[in-house]
């Protein structure tokens, strides 16, 4: 087909999977179609195909298994997340029976970048406070997550405790609670600093979840880029459609 092993095009698949993971398309559990199916169904050729697995089968997203009825599978030890999720991480965990844990690796207080200015919808010179945390699931790294948020909405808030619910906090102390979030959910690969975080290779896979949250007023208090392993969460999305009631 004129492509070489690896490169771009190996690439490619590997979003295309980890995309269709995160649609529910593919889903934990689930078994991949043979090695020929999988390689027609993105148009590569099996070599293409197998530099694509290999980087998500090292990652844990895939697992092979042998004797009758084996082949290569969606890992199915994942944490299970709803897009726009309001319940608190933490919370979310405890819910779905794992152990969860919170570490506190940077806060400062800082000039708004022009991405965070512009979601927050502040000046470039207003200050923010920038919180990055390590989420842990069953003791193992599961996310790490850059909150920011205007210093004017939420003065002081370095001086409360951090390795608890932040939305929690910002309802019980400054009034702040979300009546609206938006996420934007990406396919990225792991830098050297984020592979130290948690504790995996360097440009393993990870699910890049930008968030904001606006309050009752509309006005944005919250602006976050979380990191998740993408052989640790599988993201789900529910819709809902109400039926029309005619009348008489």
């Amino acid at each position: 087909m004129g492509e070489t092993s690896g490169g771009p095009v190996a690439e490619d698949v590997r979003r295309r999977i980890l995309a269709m993971l995160a649609q529910g398309t593919l889903t934990p559990g689930a078994r991949l179609g043979t090695e020929r199916d999988m390689a027609e169904e993105f148009s590569v050729s099996r070599s293409t195909l197998r530099s694509a697995l290999l980087p998500l089968s090292r990652a844990g997203v895939l697992e092979r298994r042998t004797g009758r009825g084996g082949g290569t599978f969606i890992r199915a030890d994942v944490v299970e997340r709803h897009a726009a999720e309001s319940s608190s991480l933490p919370q979310l965990l405890a819910e779905s029976g794992h152990a969860s844990a919170t570490r506190v690796v940077g806060v400062e207080r800082r000039p708004a970048t022009l991405i965070e200015a512009r979601a927050l919808e502040i000046t470039s010179s207003a200050e923010v406070f920038a919180i990055r945390r390590i989420r842990l699931a069953d003791s193992a790294p599961l996310s790490v997550d850059l909150a920011c948020f205007p210093v004017e909405l939420a003065p002081g808030l370095p001086a409360h405790p951090l390795d608890g619910s932040l939305y929690e906090l910002l309802r019980t102390h400054y009034g702040l609670a979300a009546a609206e979030t938006t996420e934007t959910i990406e396919v990225g690969a792991a830098s050297g600093r984020e592979a130290d975080w948690l504790d995996i290779g360097v440009r393993r896979p990870l699910l890049a979840i930008t968030r904001v949250s606006r309050d009752w007023a509309g006005i944005p208090f919250e602006y976050s880029f979380d990191l998740f392993r993408a052989d640790r969460v599988r993201l789900v999305s529910t819709s809902t459609v109400t039926r029309e009631v005619k009348g008489s």
